[in-house]
């Protein structure tokens, strides 16, 4: 006789649909929007897809700031080309996420109130040129190294946009390094002001892979359903060897005096990140959170006349081809 014990974990029978899902998965096939899903997996796209977007467009905010700014004709038409590559990357997600059944009025509601969460990146100050510089070689940087891997995500349309993503980002790290290598062979001001913006930007980009795996509640879920292919610390440390070499190229130091090769383990030993300023940055408290949540309330008030005749375009144009439509009738 089976005891209340035993029935307890007794596994329930899989629907067909269940079963399909799972065999798609044992397959690392993909997953499309008409395809069954359970609802624990599409929450999940939808929470990273919709925050991957929020980071892209919150992103725009402390490059665009030096566009006017920027040294010559040449690095104003760059980074013109960046931020509008940055826009079109919000654009892919927030589609990929719309298959998902959310619509875009309820992501940017859930962005602009600040119940959604971005990258903490993007919440610090950009007071140099060199800053575009450190963002395109290392937050830039860090999002490829993040992000290839998400090329083979098993949802289609999300994997599909990171193949576009991904190939706009590497020129954007190219971007970046080329600003750094050309104050590094400045003057010894063009150095320090390089030097500088690397020291600020290396710890917040390694923050940018998350939390450790110990403490990152849903990492190992999605890992399992193959949206991620890696943990945080193995991208984490997959970043740091690539930095390495980069920055003896660069002539900058990386900013950790514990940083070292480990023969034994065949990867770089490095000091324990700061993350109580993780946190804190996370939970609103960043240097500039307020601001960048600010300016983007205010671009979605003044861009409603917009939406507004888009939309009337739209229904103006659903009419005539109707009519159009019952005259040829």
């Amino acid at each position: 006789m089976t005891s209340p014990a035993d029935l307890s974990v007794v596994e329930r029978d899989l629907t067909p649909e269940e079963e399909q899902f799972n065999e798609l998965i044992a397959k690392d096939s993909r997953i499309e929007p008409r395809d069954w899903m359970p609802d624990a997996y599409r929450k999940t796209l939808i929470r990273q897809i919709s925050q991957h977007a929020h980071s892209e467009i919150i992103g725009m905010q402390p490059e665009s700031n030096w566009i006017t700014r920027a040294p010559s004709l040449k690095r104003k038409a760059i980074l013109m080309a960046k931020v509008q590559d940055e826009a079109g990357h919000g654009l892919y997600l927030y589609s990929a996420a719309q298959t998902l059944g959310i619509s875009r009025e309820e992501m940017m509601d859930q962005l602009i109130t600040g119940r959604a969460r971005y990258s903490s990146i993007f919440n610090y100050l950009t007071p140099t040129w060199a800053d575009m510089g450190a963002i395109g070689w290392l937050v830039d940087g860090a999002a490829i190294c993040n992000q290839v891997p998400l090329c083979r995500a098993s949802y289609g349309p999300y994997g599909r946009a990171m193949v576009r993503i991904c190939k706009e980002e590497s020129f954007h790290q190219r971007q970046g390094f080329e600003i750094l290598l050309e104050l590094m062979q400045g003057t010894e001001a063009q150095r320090e002001m390089a030097q500088d913006a690397v020291n600020r930007w290396y710890w917040p980009s390694l923050m940018m892979f998350g939390p450790p795996d110990d403490q990152s509640p849903n990492s190992a879920q999605s890992m399992a359903w193959n949206i991620k292919r890696f943990s945080n610390d193995e991208l984490r440390q997959r970043f740091v060897g690539m930095l390495v070499p980069q920055a003896a190229v660069l002539g900058v130091t990386l900013p950790d005096p514990e940083l070292r090769w480990n023969e034994e383990t065949k990867q770089y030993d490095m000091s324990e990140i700061d993350w109580t300023e993780f946190n804190e940055v996370l939970a609103g408290r960043g240097p500039a959170n307020a601001e960048r949540l600010r300016r983007r309330r205010e671009a979605h008030e003044e861009g409603a006349w917009v939406r507004e005749a888009a939309a009337e375009y739209a229904r103006k144009q659903a009419e005539r081809a109707l009519a159009a439509s019952g005259a040829v009738a």
